[in-house]
């Protein structure tokens, strides 16, 4: 790619990212005159869902689709990969919901360093899953922060913040989609900035919030004796993954069910309420918490698509009084 005598080269940038977050900022910046993309990796494929399946990551999948060639790295601090980067003289390296720590080697190979677009106002909400963080604690309000990257987990100095109001019923994959795209909107010019202006970037205050760290499995599972309304918040942070869920008691056991809709309404648990009660309904699943009662709309049933909470009562009669758990 050439430049104008009187205008500066392209920046050089090696692009790593891993989740979805980084498919609106790849979209941004394939077709910036800016912008010289050398590069791009993810983290390596891996097995995924009941048929263990070997899959790219989703930033992967959406490069590929593109026609990039995408490097799958094991270990981006790894001897080869860093002189792999020496190679191709890079100026810049765009960090994404990656998932690799980066070492000082790394931080320090590009000429200008390395970016993270960090899905939280910076210094709230550092480290692996800030975006879920938001949700699961009520935040009204989060957004992206563009940072210089240090060898602190999300500490680097700021060089730009753009905040975004989060809508009541969102989960984390619609705010994820929409962080990537007003993300999308900044990136190539603070990349530009940054490379061909001296950006000035601002040293981050302490930390509002403890690290926030990589969700498991089993971090889905509700505790009935919660407060409800915080349950619909788990609702929401833990769709796509890992999805609430709890186990109701069938005849041979207990079924697993996700919830995948809900809502609370007010309650004061009674001396003689047990949490996880299933009060009578015959079009919801309504279910006493230890603070109010939630109201199960939408569920997914072990080994079955995603249906309303009526139509799993007309063939799941459950009986009032029936405890979740």
């Amino acid at each position: 790619m050439s430049s104008s005598p009187n205008q500066p080269a392209p920046v050089r940038v090696y692009f790593l990212g891993s989740g979805c977050l980084g498919a609106p900022i790849l979209d941004a910046l394939k077709d910036d005159s800016r912008i010289e993309l050398v590069g791009i990796g993810s983290q390596e494929d891996k097995e995924v869902g009941r048929k263990k399946k070997v899959t790219p990551t989703a930033f992967a999948q959406h490069a590929l689709l593109l026609g990039y060639d995408v490097e799958r790295i094991k270990s981006v601090n790894a001897p080869d990969f860093l002189e792999r980067l020496r190679s191709r003289q890079i100026e810049l390296v765009l960090v994404v919901a990656f998932g690799q720590l980066l070492k000082r080697e790394l931080l320090e190979l590009p000429t200008w360093g390395c970016l993270n677009v960090h899905a939280s106002l910076l210094p709230k909400y550092r480290g692996a899953c800030p975006i879920n963080a938001a949700i699961l604690n009520g935040d009204a309000v989060t957004g992206v922060t563009f940072m210089r990257m240090d060898v602190g987990l999300d500490t680097g100095p700021i060089y730009r913040t753009e905040p975004l109001e989060i809508l009541p019923c969102e989960t984390t994959g619609q705010l994820e989609r929409r962080l990537g795209v007003l993300a999308a909107k900044d990136v190539a010019e603070v990349i530009w900035k940054v490379a061909r202006e001296n950006l000035p970037c601002q040293p981050q205050g302490p930390a509002t919030t403890a690290n926030v760290r990589k969700i498991a499995k089993n971090d889905g599972q509700i505790q009935w004796n919660q407060d409800a309304f915080r349950i619909v918040n788990m609702v929401r942070a833990y769709l796509p993954w890992p999805k609430a869920f709890t186990f109701i008691p069938v005849p041979t056991g207990r079924r697993r069910i996700q919830i995948t809709q809900a809502s609370a309404e007010p309650h004061v648990l009674g001396a003689e309420e047990i949490p996880g009660t299933v009060l009578p309904d015959r079009k919801i699943l309504r279910v006493l918490c230890g603070n109010g009662i939630l109201r199960i709309e939408k569920l997914t049933p072990e080994g079955r698509t995603e249906m309303s909470a009526e139509e799993f009562l007309r063939g799941n009669p459950v009986d009032a009084k029936i405890v979740l758990g």
